[in-house]
């Protein structure tokens, strides 16, 4: 899936069904909600049981889309986090920790 030019693209389709089936989407950060709002309304599509979400970090003050979530560990403030596979802009991704970078070095 593909989201760089603000049009979402789904460039590889799921391996089995989930008809029928109870599903938890895992996502690591939710800003707006708009591509988990078109990939939720998709997935609902192939009628599985049940849909739920479950997010690391949630940023909910950035969100234009209703996202009813099961699950949240974290709600960030209005912060950049790298780190354990969170990057900006490629770098930062191996860090073995989450981190808040610092706004003069994001803004670069």
């Amino acid at each position: 899936m593909r989201a760089d030019s603000g049009t979402v693209r789904i460039t590889k389709d799921l391996d089995h069904t989930i008809t029928g089936r109870h599903v938890l989407f895992v996502e690591d950060v939710i800003d707006t909600g708009l591509t988990l709002s078109y990939l939720l309304r998709t997935l609902r599509t192939r009628r599985p049981a049940s849909l739920q979400v479950c997010v690391l970090f949630d940023r909910p003050y950035r969100r234009l889309m209703d996202i009813p979530l099961a699950y949240r560990g974290f709600e960030l403030p209005d912060s950049f986090v790298v780190g354990y596979g969170l990057d900006a802009d490629g770098f930062y991704r191996n860090l073995p920790f989450v981190g808040v970078l610092k706004s003069a070095i994001h803004e670069r």
